[in-house]
């Protein structure tokens, strides 16, 4: 499947986020450029880091080499709370690591500990997309409410809220929540939470000839949440990008939803 037929889903600004992405958490140094250069190869357009995560450099060095057009691939990067107050030099360190001029996500990694902190930091994340260094912005590990307070404080609503999330965490209000605001759900360590020789799950994959995790990350398509794998193993990163060749019955979708605490 090419870039263009990959399933995408509207962010404000006019931007298109990949529903498929790659996680590099602990994916550092030669490892880590390679798993990338691996996952641009198997078809990934969407690539996920942060500042906490020490390997910027070799997300952004990989990403050149691999022969895409920088606007071929979705770049995201998040503040570290640490760095709530200098929001403007982070964002430039990041650029300036990564090799590119903008980002099309920036993301506040998690809630800033001090109270009142997260409006700021906030407002710092909308200048930077006001100033053309990132094309849209949002959070990362907030809940609801932490969400409501940066809408009712700025009148901006995040993009995207990047939580954990897979089947056994599945909460249909939290994920009505995020669509009734605009809220773009993108979940992460889909696995680590995940049975994957639960019965359901093993059933819904010899279903469709497939593996449970492929049944997952089916899963979080369907449900149009952006979902965000990470492997260093060339053949799981392949595999993990091996989801759209088929796609799970309503039925099945219930089924999976019913893991949820």
């Amino acid at each position: 499947m090419t870039s263009a037929e990959q399933p995408t889903v509207p962010l404000a600004g006019d931007v298109r986020m990949p529903l498929l992405g790659f996680g590099t958490w602990q994916a550092t140094g030669e490892a880590g450029y390679m798993a990338v250069l691996a996952a641009l190869d198997a078809g990934y357009r969407h690539i996920d880091t942060a500042t906490m995560y020490g390997n910027e450099e070799d997300v952004g060095r990989a990403i050149q080499e691999s022969g895409l057009r920088r606007e071929d691939v979705f770049l995201t990067t998040k503040l570290p709370p640490d760095r709530v107050g200098r929001e403007r030099e982070t964002i430039e360190t990041s650029l300036r690591a990564l090799d590119t001029e903008y980002l099309d996500l920036w993301l506040i990694h998690w809630p800033p500990s001090a109270p009142g902190d997260s409006i700021p930091a906030w407002r710092e994340l909308l200048a930077a997309r006001n100033e053309g260094l990132t094309r849209t912005v949002g959070v990362s590990n907030y809940s609801i409410s932490q969400i409501d307070e940066l809408i009712q404080s700025t009148e901006e609503t995040p993009a995207v809220n990047q939580i954990r999330w897979s089947p056994s965490l599945y909460d249909r209000q939290t994920h009505a929540a995020h669509r009734d605001r605009g809220v773009v759900l993108e979940g992460y360590s889909p696995f680590k939470t995940s049975d994957l020789s639960h019965p359901v799950l093993v059933r819904i994959a010899q279903a469709h000839d497939v593996s449970p995790a492929q049944v997952v990350l089916r899963w979080h398509i369907d449900h149009e949440i952006v979902v965000i794998p990470k492997s260093v193993t060339a053949d799981r990163i392949r595999a993990n990008a091996d989801i759209f060749g088929f796609s799970l019955t309503a039925e099945e979708m219930r089924d999976i939803d019913a893991l949820g605490r």
